[in-house]
């Protein structure tokens, strides 16, 4: 229903808008908080990117993230994320990731980048704490931040905003009437921004999410995801209709798909009931570093890759870089 009501085709939209524009005033005061300075905020030593959108829901954040750690990586710079933690709860806040860290703790994106990257990743609801006690452990030459474009507390240098280019914007109002957290005039003052699917608009970055082979979660199997037994999909993203989506474009046999929550937390016993002997249980990566401890031997996940043109990722690089060297 909500999908329904945030991109137009049903006109309950309109019994909310009273809320949205509550909303909307809101997160404009809070930002011309800071402009006028009655709000303080603070300044990194290294130069801080702020990853976002202007909607609720998965736009495809945190493989951009992944994809500009990498990147920067291989260019010899020392990178550090920080992430509010959604879907999880720490004993402390900031709380600095290691092996033994869990999504219980630090929530599923925070642990997915920390196992893919290997980059140090710290979490919590004040960014600027997370940024300070990353800062406190590790010598770095940037910090990453995984969402936040409204954490107005912390300063950034570059601002990225992510459209999910099929969605777009919806109806275009605030929550909960629509999907925006700012309007998209806001797009006029972020460095760039960057379309994931869909067609890209003039100006914009596109980008598309490449698939791996899957993974086997209990023990680290490679395989095409085509040559998977029937599977059942199941998802609890963001947006889980993309996963489909990309299940169905490499022709894998699925026989049902299950879309959770955002950040759901799962149990052996929920997910093994998903599927019937001889299936298979394919989820995201994002779902299966909350599995990991107790996946069964039929348990796989598909990992994806941020892919951009190479003139675009060159010129989008080379803006980063410039702040690097100032």
């Amino acid at each position: 229903m909500i999908e329904r009501i945030w991109s137009g085709s049903s006109l309950l939209y309109l019994l909310l808008l009273p809320l949205s524009w509550l909303y909307g005033l809101v997160s404009g005061l809070i930002r011309l908080s800071y402009r006028l300075g009655w709000r303080k905020s603070w300044r990194a030593p290294v130069p801080v990117v702020v990853v976002g959108n202007l909607t609720a829901g998965g736009n495809g954040k945190t493989p951009t993230v992944i994809w500009l750690v990498e990147q920067l990586q291989q260019r010899g710079y020392r990178v550090g994320v920080v992430s509010r933690g959604y879907g999880g709860k720490s004993a402390v806040y900031p709380l600095v990731l290691n092996a033994q860290t869990t999504t219980r703790q630090a929530g599923d994106e925070p642990v997915l980048i920390y196992q893919r990257t290997a980059a140090p990743v710290a979490v919590s609801p004040k960014r600027t704490e997370a940024v300070q006690a990353l800062l406190a452990q590790h010598d770095l030459d940037l910090v990453i931040t995984d969402d936040g474009l409204q954490h107005y507390a912390l300063q950034r240098d570059v601002e990225l905003v992510v459209i999910d280019g099929v969605r777009r914007f919806g109806n275009g109002w605030w929550l909960p009437a629509g999907p925006m957290r700012e309007r998209a005039d806001r797009l006029r003052s972020v460095d760039a921004c960057i379309t994931n699917g869909g067609v890209a608009q003039p100006g914009e970055i596109a980008m598309k999410l490449q698939a791996r082979d899957a993974v086997n979660i209990a023990t680290g199997e490679r395989l095409p995801a085509v040559q998977l037994p029937q599977s059942v999909a199941m998802a609890g993203i963001g947006h889980p209709p993309r996963f489909f989506a990309t299940l169905e474009k490499l022709g894998v046999n699925v026989a049902q798909e299950v879309a959770f929550a955002d950040h759901q937390d799962y149990s052996e016993e929920q997910l093994q009931a998903l599927t019937s002997p001889g299936q298979t249980l394919l989820m995201t990566e994002k779902d299966a570093v909350k599995c990991r401890a107790f996946a069964q031997d039929n348990w796989w996940y598909l990992p994806v890759d941020a892919v951009f043109p190479a003139e675009q990722a060159a010129s989008l690089l080379q803006r980063i870089e410039s702040h690097l060297k100032t």
